[in-house]
């Protein structure tokens, strides 16, 4: 699951989120960690565009926060990426600021949580775009354990089948 902040104008327009600029670099970093948008489930703190494309205030945040709830309690995701600091401020309240977190995994009510900046933030200051695509590779490694941890748990399940005993004819 990947969480944003808000629709932008293409979005609000579309229907859709992370249709824009940011979101054609997000799809980029997603080819680039071997995901595509059809893997991920993308959605934003706020489900409607603040006036003038301002940052969403707390009391927006908090009205739309039932449908992110409600959002993940469907999906049951075990990993989200967190994209910037509106998104880490509403989804892990209380913990550093994105320029200490980001590309960090923090495990919060058995869910990983990954931090890392907006793809917008690194398009306005492209000093961030070495930094955003250093996160994208720790959420692969991330992903890798997380489906090597998978696969351990699902052979630990399957039954071993006991070979047959060959029966003699004298007993």
């Amino acid at each position: 699951m990947i969480v944003g902040e808000a629709p932008g104008q293409n979005e609000d327009l579309q229907g859709e989120p992370f249709v824009g600029a940011a979101g054609k670099l997000l799809d980029q970093l997603l080819r680039g960690i071997g995901l595509s948008r059809g893997d991920v489930f993308i959605t934003n703190i706020l489900k409607c565009r603040p006036p003038g494309n301002r940052d969403p205030q707390p009391a927006e945040a908090e009205a739309c926060s039932p449908y992110l709830e409600q959002q993940m309690r469907l999906i049951k995701p075990e990993v989200v990426l967190v994209l910037g600091r509106h998104a880490l401020g509403r989804l892990l309240p209380g913990y550093e600021s994105i320029s200490r977190l980001h590309g960090k995994v923090v495990v919060k009510d058995g869910v990983s949580y990954i931090p890392v900046y907006h793809p917008a933030a690194a398009l306005y200051n492209s000093f961030l775009m070495g930094p955003l695509e250093q996160d994208f590779r720790a959420v692969k490694t991330h992903l890798d354990r997380v489906e090597e941890r998978r696969q351990v748990v699902a052979a630990a399940a399957t039954p071993v089948p006991k070979p047959e005993e060959q029966l003699t004819l004298f007993g």
